[in-house]
């Protein structure tokens, strides 16, 4: 016995098709709408540490997502200057335990692809282009299609705009912390083998990480400014002047950045909902309830860790009661908070120009993250 037997998962991204894998393989009943049309053939990457490696294990698909993706065990700082100089190489800590790397790089477009076949072949029914216009606490819902339907458990997990969060009327506070990223994806060169950091130049953070045998994406945080003026090849020449500050690597990435396409301009924001994250029969996980911008690159760790802990409560309780909902709060609420507070604090350590212990902090959320949520 299960505490549900028919659940609607509102949102394709990693919280969602993490759920709909959990409970399909289960026996759950599960409908996954997404309002997009399908998944994304294009896109940039995404950086998954250990932690997240070992659910995605869980959701069996850790086969594929090696295949598809760039394994490495470390982590280099360099220099802002004409030679890019290698500052240091820093082991990174293996918070998915030593069966598994330190950290994937991979294709977010592949990442998504995968997970939506699985969740399909697990049972789950997938409906693109479809979204959720009227909902009750009570888990009765009208699709965009016109169509209803009424679920045990209602789970929205459609990031950070998301609409499921605004049908309960909550308001998450979400704000800019101030900074903002440019990303493309792009080739690999030869002598890109793990992420590299550089600190400093006319920019915050200049970085790059690996995300197959010959992928990358490659990106420059700056200075929140409104760039939604700037025409694709406009963005393109931006991201590369500022890339022009940066060398070694950065010396082949920035002369193989010729597609404005694969070029994207976004500004860090965050929120953490305070607890508890459900009204009724509908629960709020990944995006929709803590976002965090990529500094400490543990967004999709913890969305990942939402569903695991979500589905692991849901298959093992016979109700959805308090008893469920007081664990699920306590297992994600503060180690959600730390790694999201953690992941400001670095950013804002740069914007204010302070030297703050960096490696101390990350060592800090990595001891966190290495037991399972």
């Amino acid at each position: 016995m299960t505490a549900v037997t028919t659940v609607l998962v509102v949102g394709a991204g990693l919280a969602g098709t993490g759920t709909a894998i959990q409970l399909a393989s289960r026996g759950v009943a599960v409908d996954l709408v997404e309002i997009a049309a399908g998944t994304s053939p294009e896109g940039s990457g995404i950086t998954l540490q250990g932690n997240a490696l070992r659910v995605l294990r869980e959701l069996g698909v850790w086969d594929a997502v090696r295949a598809e993706g760039h394994c490495f065990d470390s982590l280099g700082l360099r220099a802002p200057d004409p030679e890019g100089t290698l500052l240091a190489e820093i082991p990174d800590a293996r918070t998915g335990g030593p069966g598994l790397p330190a950290t994937l790089g991979m294709p977010r477009p592949a990442l998504a692809r995968i997970l939506v076949d699985r969740a399909r072949e697990v049972g789950a029914k997938v409906h693109f282009g479809r979204s959720v216009t009227e909902l009750t606490e009570e888990g009765a819902v009208t699709f965009s299609d016109g169509s209803t339907g009424r679920y045990d458990l209602v789970v929205g997990a459609d990031g950070i705009r998301s609409a499921t969060r605004g049908l309960l009327g909550i308001d998450a506070g979400t704000r800019a912390t101030g900074m903002g990223i440019w990303r493309a994806f792009g080739p690999r060169p030869a002598a890109v083998t793990r992420t590299d950091l550089y600190y400093g130049g006319p920019s915050y953070i200049a970085g790059y990480c690996p995300t197959g045998e010959d992928s990358l994406y490659a990106y420059v945080v700056e200075a929140a400014q409104n760039r939604g003026f700037l025409t694709p090849d406009e963005r393109l020449a931006t991201m590369r002047k500022l890339a022009s500050a940066y060398h070694g690597p950065w010396d082949e990435i920035r002369e193989a950045l010729v597609d404005p396409a694969r070029v994207n301009y976004t500004w860090f924001e965050t929120h953490v909902l305070p607890p508890p994250w459900h009204r009724g029969r509908v629960v709020l996980i990944g995006d929709a309830a803590h976002a965090c911008p990529p500094t400490l690159a543990q967004g999709g760790a913890q969305a990942l860790e939402d569903a695991a802990v979500l589905g692991e409560l849901l298959l093992a309780a016979d109700a959805l009661d308090d008893d469920l909902w007081t664990a699920f709060t306590e297992r994600r609420y503060a180690r959600a908070k730390a790694v999201v507070d953690a992941s400001n604090q670095l950013g804002q350590w740069l914007l204010d120009g302070e030297r703050g212990d960096v490696p101390g902090l990350m060592r800090e959320i990595a001891t966190l993250v290495t037991p399972p949520a």
